[in-house]
């Protein structure tokens, strides 16, 4: 019976990763022809088949800036941007993208040793900070079998000292991942979908709102209270604005 429902499961899988290859393929030829309405329909139908890949997001965002539609391109992108932090392409593009958007917000300059760590540490993201631990291991092993199986000594001090760095360039990686990975689950950040949004310096609708956003701002969530969120922009400003307003990364 469990043979069975593995079976089954390979199948499913196997239709499911098929249909989501077809409307790729759909998708991209939709894009080319610029048919960008019907790109966007068709790789939003692979996110909603449970399918995730920085080049899903980085096409999803470009079919949504052919249509000048400003928060999903830059959501998108910073999707796309989460997945691959060093990929040049999706950093483009994603400030031709800012550019399009209202708010010119100046991002206050950070200095110092932990600002220093994060820039580290975002080179990469957690899923490949987990590869190179992987490939570490791997060269770790390899050398400590040759240390071990060696007769030579210059070569056994040779196999030992590059199989100790080795491990230590595994543990280091393994820490940068799980830094990376708390990172960004300590740093919510989110898009402003909504074209014109009133941040007030309460969680409430008395008094005056302090100031307004536009669509395709970046703001960092710093706590959620009923149906607000407290944000900060990257100026420093803090301010409470209605979620609904919002769509988290």
């Amino acid at each position: 019976m469990k043979k069975l429902i593995f079976l089954y499961f390979l199948i499913f899988t196997s239709l499911g990763f098929a249909q989501n290859e077809e409307l790729f393929e759909k998708a991209n030829n939709a894009y080319q022809s610029g048919n960008y309405q019907e790109a966007v329909k068709d790789y939003q139908k692979i996110l909603d088949n449970g399918e995730v890949s920085a080049e899903l997001y980085y096409n999803l965002g470009n079919a949504h800036y052919k249509l000048n539609h400003v928060a999903p391109s830059i959501y998108y992108y910073e999707k796309a941007l989460q997945l691959q932090p060093r990929d040049k392409d999706i950093k483009n593009n994603i400030q031709f993208a800012r550019n399009m958007a209202i708010d010119d917000i100046e991002e206050v300059e950070q200095t110092g040793l932990n600002q220093r760590f994060h820039a580290l540490i975002s080179t990469f993201s957690f899923s490949a900070w987990a590869w190179i631990a992987i490939g570490f291991s791997v060269v770790f092993v390899v050398l400590f079998l040759l240390y071990y199986f060696s007769v030579r000594p210059v070569y056994k001090r040779i196999f030992l000292g590059t199989a100790v760095f080795s491990l230590l360039c595994c543990i280091v990686s393994v820490v940068f991942a799980f830094q990376q990975q708390s990172y960004i689950e300590n740093n919510q950040y989110a898009i402003v979908f909504s074209e014109e949004a009133e941040v007030r310096d309460e969680p409430n609708l008395r008094g005056d709102a302090s100031f307004e956003l536009h669509e395709g701002t970046k703001a960092r969530v710093l706590e959620d209270y009923q149906e607000w969120s407290k944000i900060e922009l990257a100026n420093g400003t803090q301010g409470w604005i209605n979620s609904s307003e919002l769509r988290k990364l």
